[in-house]
């Protein structure tokens, strides 16, 4: 049976995002594409745009001194535009440990992500982190 197409688009941002590869990053999302981010932290609240996005990766990776891992572990589909992530995410700052399963809901239009709206296990330690 061949994955869906939605998936395998989720699959390939997981894989681009693990490798730090933000030009592959940037063929998978609209150029108006905008992410939500939960909670009460810095670096919570809505980035719209490639731009906007990439450099929310970036600070996520240097706030964790490159120790930030998201590990797929399933995706499903809805066959109408939308495909939700579950990943396992883990990251150190600060001396501080974060190991937590986590999901991001994507919007997909055409062959491009257009919105991602994450969700947590445990906001509370997300913005703590």
């Amino acid at each position: 049976m061949t994955e869906h197409p939605h998936a395998a688009l989720v699959r390939k941002g997981y894989d681009a995002f693990s490798r730090g590869d933000m030009d592959t990053m940037r063929t998978l999302l609209a150029e108006d594409a905008a992410q939500h981010v939960p909670g009460s932290h810095p670096l919570s609240g809505d980035f719209k745009g490639q731009d906007a996005i990439i450099g929310l990766y970036r600070r996520l990776a240097e706030e964790t001194d490159g120790t930030l891992r998201a590990i797929l572990l399933n995706v499903l589909v809805d066959g109408r535009g939308h495909a939700v992530s579950v990943h396992r995410f883990t990251a150190e700052r600060q001396g501080r440990r974060i190991d937590e399963i986590a999901s991001i809901v994507f919007r997909v239009v055409g062959d491009r992500i257009t919105d991602l709206d994450e969700c947590l296990e445990d906001i509370d330690r997300s913005n703590e982190f």
